[in-house]
């Protein structure tokens, strides 16, 4: 039961992770603008991985896409990257959880084919997770070079520096996402543990005798009376191999031979 409740736990906190590193992804708010030093302002801008926006103080929003791939920074198209990539790892982990489930029965699989499944979404599931931390952070890491880089030149007395950008709201969300599918996965790999059958975690060890087999065949047993006599017989070297007569036929000794 405690195996079921694990594995059905890591399905459901690894389904919110995937689901919340889509929503990062998708989001607008990687970046904001710092309103610090300028608090009124009648336009706010933010930049996602997609597309930068601008709000105005009317209300009025308007985003524009990149419609550049080659002109955008290296490190900016590696966290597209790793995001995209932690997205399909998920997608197929959750695919691959939902046959592996226990509670969950589809033909005759067997539990070590459950077992197996349920360890392979849950390392999909950890990878996912990875990939999507490293993209958010690499993000922050730019921000927050490009915020200094900002700031001391606006102390160096130039004026007509671009707008500083801060940490946006996507970036928690994605950190959040990425611990889930993480915390998620670890918790699936815990419950392949469980799902093993026990004849397979111990397999006996057979020994095979270096000997030729030797095989044993009785003979009919025969009730006897009790009143028959006993006859004597004895073992020559007439018995052990019968005498071939001159014809190629095979002689048998009779009863009277052996007194």
């Amino acid at each position: 039961m405690s195996v079921t409740i694990c594995q059905s736990m890591g399905f459901v906190v690894s389904a919110l992770g995937i689901g919340g590193i889509i929503a990062s992804t998708c989001m607008d708010q990687w970046s904001t603008q710092d309103l610090y030093n300028n608090p009124v302002t009648a336009v706010f801008n933010y930049q996602g991985l997609w597309r930068t926006c601008v709000r105005e103080s009317s209300g009025f929003t308007e985003c524009r896409g990149y419609f550049t791939i080659l002109g955008l920074p290296a490190m900016f198209q590696a966290v597209r990257a790793l995001m995209i990539v932690g997205i399909v790892l998920g997608i197929l982990g959750l695919l691959v959880c939902i046959f592996a489930l226990k509670c969950i029965r589809i033909g005759n699989m067997e539990d070590s084919a459950k077992a197996n499944m349920t360890l392979t979404s849950g390392i999909m599931f950890i990878v996912a997770g990875l990939c999507a931390i490293t993209g958010v952070s690499v993000f922050a890491n730019m921000l927050v070079t490009n915020f200094w880089m900002s700031t001391a030149n606006m102390y160096q007395g130039m004026q007509n520096v671009q707008n500083r950008y801060t940490f946006g709201s996507a970036l928690f969300v994605g950190w959040v996402a990425g611990g889930l599918a993480l915390v998620g996965g670890i918790m699936m790999c815990l419950a392949c543990r469980g799902l093993i059958p026990e004849e397979s975690r111990y397999k006996a060890v057979s020994y095979n005798a270096s000997g030729r087999n030797i095989s044993y065949r009785t003979g009919p047993y025969k009730v006897g009376s009790g009143y028959e006599p006993e006859t004597k017989t004895r073992k020559g070297a007439g018995y052990e191999e019968a005498a071939r007569s001159e014809d190629g036929r095979r002689s048998y000794p009779s009863k009277y031979d052996y007194v």
